[in-house]
C-alpha cells in the first residue's frame, strides 16, 4: 500500500470545500453547505469577513514576519487590548490551541520554581478532557484514544472526575503546582462546570497557594456569549490559553497570565518562530474590532438562545433519535441516544448541513457568531428533516 501526500491521521469525509461566504460552505463540486461547525468554533466571522480579510490582505502587502528578536508594535498593540479587556497583565502569542496549553503548562511550573518550591510541578486536571495534540497535551488527559502509542508521556498530572470538586480537592499534595480545566469541555461532549465546581477550584487555589489554569482554547472569545467563559462563573483564572476564535481561521492563539502568575517567566525561558508575527497580529486585531463592538456579545447570547429554545422545541418530534441539549451561548450541544458520529455524517451528506460529533453522543453546534435568525430556522429545519428519515444502525 503506499501512503497517501497528505499524511493519513484524518478520516476525512467526501466534502472538499474549495470556498467560503458567511455561514456556508462551497464544495469543489458545487454544493452548497450550511456551516454551524465553523472549523471547530474557528470561524467566529464566518467565512470571508471583509474586515478580517481585508486586514490580511493589507498586513500581506506590508509585512509579514520578522521574528520575536525585534520589537513587536503589532504583538504589544493587540496584547494591550487583551489586558485591557481581560484579566491578564501580560500576554504570549501562540500560533495553535496546543501551543497556547504548552505555555500555559510551562508558566504554572515556573511560578513555582521561582517561588523556590520546583517539586511542586503537577497539574491537576480532569476526564475527558481535551487540551491538544501535543506530547505536553495529551499527557494532561487521561483518554487512552489520544494516549496510545505515544508512551512514555510526560509526568506531572493528576486526574479527577469533570465537576467532582471533592475528588479534585483530595487530590492536592506537596507536588500540586494547581489545576488545568475547561470551563466548557468541547471535545468532551460540551459538558459544562457547574459553579460550585469552579468557583471551588478558584478556592482552593486561593487558599493553597496554587494556579488555576483555564483552556478556554474552544469555550472563549465569545462563544458563550461572554468574551471567556469564565465570566459567566464570577471567577477569574491565574493563567488561561486561548485560540480557535482570536483568529478567525488565521493560525493564531494566545496564553493570557496574570503579572504574579508569570512571574518565572523571562529571557530565554520561552519562545516562537512564529508566533506573534505581524501578519497574525492583524488577524487577530480585526477579530477583537468585531468581538468588542457594542452588542456583539448581546447578538450571540440571542441567538444561543433562540437556537436553544428551536432545538427543545424539536426533540419532542424525535425523541427516538433526541435527547437533550446542554451547552451555553452558541457553543450547544445535542445528545443523542445512537451514534452521534452516525448522524452527524448523515446529516452532512444527505442534507448539507456540517456539525461536529463529541463525547458522549453528542453533536456539538458551533456555528459562526454572526449568525442570524434565518440560518437558524434553516439549521433546525435540516436537522428535522434528517431526523425524519434517520434509521440508526442495528447496533446503536
Amino acid at each position: 500500500m503506499t501512503i497517501t501526500p497528505l499524511m493519513p491521521v484524518y478520516p476525512r469525509c467526501g466534502v472538499r470545500p474549495v470556498r467560503g461566504e458567511g455561514a456556508y460552505l462551497f464544495g469543489e463540486d458545487g454544493q452548497q453547505y450550511l456551516d454551524f461547525a465553523s472549523g471547530i468554533a474557528v470561524n467566529a466571522l464566518g467565512h470571508a469577513h471583509p474586515h478580517l480579510t481585508k486586514a490580511i490582505a493589507d498586513q500581506a502587502a506590508t509585512l509579514m514576519h520578522v521574528s520575536n528578536l525585534y520589537g513587536s508594535p503589532q504583538g504589544e498593540h493587540l496584547a494591550q487590548r487583551l489586558v485591557d479587556n481581560t484579566f491578564a497583565d501580560t500576554v504570549f502569542f501562540t500560533n495553535s490551541g496546543a501551543e497556547a496549553v504548552e505555555c500555559a503548562i510551562k508558566t504554572a511550573r515556573r511560578y513555582h520554581f521561582a517561588n523556590g518550591n520546583p517539586e511542586r510541578h503537577t497539574l491537576i486536571t480532569f476526564d475527558t478532557a481535551f487540551h491538544g495534540r501535543t506530547l505536553g497535551a495529551i499527557s494532561a488527559t487521561n483518554q487512552a484514544k489520544m494516549r496510545d502509542g505515544f508512551e512514555p508521556l510526560l509526568p506531572g498530572f493528576a486526574y479527577a472526575k469533570f465537576n467532582d470538586l471533592e475528588g479534585a480537592l483530595a487530590l492536592i499534595d506537596d507536588h500540586t503546582a494547581g489545576f488545568l480545566v475547561e470551563p466548557i469541555q468541547g471535545e468532551g461532549g460540551i459538558r459544562q462546570a457547574s459553579p460550585e465546581f469552579l468557583q471551588g477550584l478558584r478556592k482552593a487555589c486561593d487558599e493553597h497557594g496554587l494556579l488555576l489554569v483555564l483552556d478556554e482554547v474552544q469555550c472563549g472569545y465569545g462563544r458563550t456569549g461572554k468574551f471567556f467563559a469564565h465570566e459567566l462563573y464570577g471567577i477569574t483564572p491565574d493563567i488561561m490559553s486561548v485560540a480557535k476564535g482570536i483568529g478567525g481561521g488565521f493560525p493564531l492563539g494566545a496564553c493570557l497570565a496574570t503579572e504574579e502568575a508569570a512571574k518565572g517567566m523571562v529571557a530565554g525561558t520561552h519562545g516562537s518562530t512564529y508566533g506573534g508575527n505581524p501578519l497574525a497580529m492583524a488577524a487577530g486585531e480585526a477579530i477583537l474590532d468585531v468581538i468588542l463592538e457594542d452588542g456583539f456579545l448581546d447578538h450571540v447570547a440571542t441567538m444561543g438562545d433562540r437556537l436553544r429554545q428551536g432545538l427543545e422545541q424539536m426533540i419532542p418530534n424525535h425523541d427516538h433519535l433526541f435527547d437533550s441539549v446542554r451547552g451555553t451561548g452558541l457553543m450547544l450541544g445535542l445528545k443523542l441516544k445512537s451514534d452521534s458520529r452516525a448522524f452527524v455524517a448523515f446529516a452532512r451528506d444527505h442534507h448539507n448541513l456540517l456539525l461536529v460529533s463529541a463525547g458522549e453522543n453528542v453533536i456539538r453546534i458551533l456555528p459562526p457568531l454572526v449568525i442570524d435568525e434565518n440560518h437558524i430556522a434553516e439549521c433546525i429545519d435540516k436537522l428535522s428533516t434528517a431526523a425524519r428519515v434517520y434509521v440508526p444502525a442495528a447496533d446503536d
